[in-house]
């Protein structure tokens, strides 16, 4: 009975690189953010525009969310150690999902806010709410740019791109409320256009808690059906069976496999890992593959060796 483990590129270093162009690329824009949110609560109190303190408070949110980002570099950077032997950038992962979920309960309070609003109307200072909202409009679409040139695999990164890019949807929503109300004086275009924006959130945040709870709960990446991937290996006429192959994602961008294997009649087991692990990076990109291989009829008896 023989086992053998092949790893693709750094002999078995499992630590992820973090990305130091985009922890700059974020720690930019949450100073962006943050100094804004201020101004933008202040001009929406004073105008009171819901659809500028609902995009303030989504600023703020997004000042934390910037900032838990930052953070959860810094623990990432953090070298594996023997009893944490992948290191620590499933932190990222965490952040990632606390941006999302954070987003989504700032949506919920925007919908509530507005329909207690379409129930008993406020008056809106149409010029300072359009004075403010453009300035808004102008730092997120700064923010947005800056963040778009970072590396975009990276979960934490995205997590922030979205939050700014809701920014951005509540800025612009914040301006064709202000025009609207300066041009017809109906003050519930404002309640109105935001619940419109948080719409429009929601998916993106979804998809980031989702994506998020995937790598969590260690689920086979998208793209990958185990049972097609074990039949296609024991198609390879070095190999005589294939099966047990698991698949999960590490980080954002680092999927790892493990899979048992047989040899072929004739065929020399010590050649397989490094063919598997070959034929898997090149078939569906996995970063490390551990290949174990079991001597002739243990797959086919359902042995776990």
């Amino acid at each position: 009975m023989t086992t053998r483990a092949h790893d693709e590129g750094d002999g078995h270093n499992h630590s992820q690189p973090v990305t130091r162009d985009n922890e700059r690329r974020i720690r930019f824009v949450f100073f962006f953010t943050a100094a804004y949110a201020a101004v933008q609560a202040a001009g929406g109190w004073i105008s009171g525009s819901l659809a500028l303190i609902a995009d303030s408070g989504h600023m703020v949110s997004d000042a934390a969310a910037l900032l838990l980002a930052l953070i959860a570099y810094r623990v990432a950077r953090r070298p594996a150690d023997g009893m944490r032997t992948y290191g620590f950038h499933r932190v990222r992962v965490l952040a990632a999902l606390a941006n999302g979920a954070s987003l989504l309960l700032l949506v919920a309070w925007i919908v509530w806010e507005a329909i207690r609003r379409l129930n008993q109307p406020v008056e809106v200072l149409a010029g300072p709410m359009l004075a403010v909202a453009i300035v808004g409009l102008l730092v997120n679409l700064a923010g947005a740019w800056i963040l778009s040139k970072g590396r975009q695999g990276d979960g934490n990164l995205r997590g922030a791109m979205l939050h700014v890019i809701g920014d951005l949807l509540g800025s612009v929503g914040a301006v064709a409320a202000a025009i609207g109300i300066m041009l017809t004086g109906w003050t519930v275009l404002d309640p109105i256009l935001s619940v419109l924006v948080a719409i429009l959130v929601v998916r993106s945040a979804w998809t980031l808690v989702a994506d998020s709870i995937r790598i969590l709960l260690q689920a086979v990446p998208k793209g990958i059906d185990p049972r097609e991937t074990e039949r296609a290996l024991s198609g390879l006429p070095e190999l005589a069976e294939a099966g047990h192959f698991h698949a999960w994602t590490l980080t954002d961008e680092t999927v790892v496999a493990t899979v048992h294997v047989t040899p072929a009649l004739g065929c020399d087991p010590l050649t397989l890992p490094a063919l598997v692990a070959d034929w898997l990076k090149a078939r569906h990109d996995i970063d490390h593959v551990t290949v174990q291989v079991d001597p002739p009829g243990a797959l086919w008896r359902g042995e776990e060796i």
